[in-house]
């Protein structure tokens, strides 16, 4: 085939590929008055943005940067509702002064007279969570295209490991160096806002949401902000 023919023959390719994107999402009163083109759920994926009402479920597998830095998913059985579940590993240097504060729930109540247990240094050694998350969402078009807000309400479980360093002195005469480590595992609910937008000519989703934890088991009444952002390929 002729180098000039082959170009051609992809120009008008294109050009047929992006009508059938238009059509199927233009709102101009012309096109509500002719019947527009049916497109395969695959290549509509590939061509135009996710989410056609007609097609629910979805499923979205991707990452979640921020604290946490998660893998995360997310399944859609229609247009308002989602469940969301996020696993991976929490950003522990945002929690550095507290669990330094939490050096002291590990101290001995037998300690007598003049002895004392000083706190040096402390390092996170696993620190780990698993969420679940029911979600409501809605449509946001009137901001910007494939623009979707949502909240919901789900449950955290978190597992931390911590090995503290501190030094010992009774006193008088005897000064020494210690370490001991401890297994945090604690659990509670979480409250998340946040939006995604969906609105590529690939099948993926970005998002951005503000997670409220509470811990009910190990600290109760301990509250802290979480959330991030990331990316999800849609299917």
């Amino acid at each position: 085939m002729r180098p000039k023919k082959a170009i051609l023959i992809l120009a008008i390719a294109l050009l047929g590929s992006a009508t059938v994107c238009y059509s199927q999402y233009s709102k101009s009163k012309k096109v509500g008055t002719y019947n527009r083109t049916n497109v395969s759920r695959s290549k509509a994926r590939v061509i135009c943005p996710i989410f056609i009402n007609s097609q629910y479920p979805y499923q979205a597998i991707g990452l979640k940067l921020g604290d946490p830095f998660a893998l995360s998913y997310k399944f859609y059985p229609n247009k308002n509702w989602a469940f969301a579940a996020d696993g991976g590993k929490a950003a522990s240097g945002l929690y550095n002064k507290y669990y330094r504060n939490a050096f002291t729930t590990y101290l001995p109540d037998s300690l007598e007279g003049n002895e004392t247990i000083q706190y040096l240094a402390h390092k996170v050694t696993a620190d780990w969570f698993l969420e679940a998350k029911f979600l409501y969402q809605w449509n946001a078009e009137k901001i910007s295209k494939g623009l979707q807000l949502y909240a919901g309400l789900g449950w955290q479980w978190r597992n931390t490991k911590i090995t503290y360093d501190f030094l010992y002195e009774d006193g008088f005469f005897e000064s020494k160096f210690g370490k001991f480590s401890e297994n945090r595992f604690t659990y509670g609910p979480v409250g998340v806002v946040g939006f995604e937008y969906s609105y590529f000519s690939l099948p993926i989703s970005a998002f951005i949401e503000i997670e409220w934890f509470t811990d009910v088991l190990l600290d109760p009444g301990y509250q802290r902000f979480q959330g991030g952002v990331g990316l999800r390929y849609v299917f």
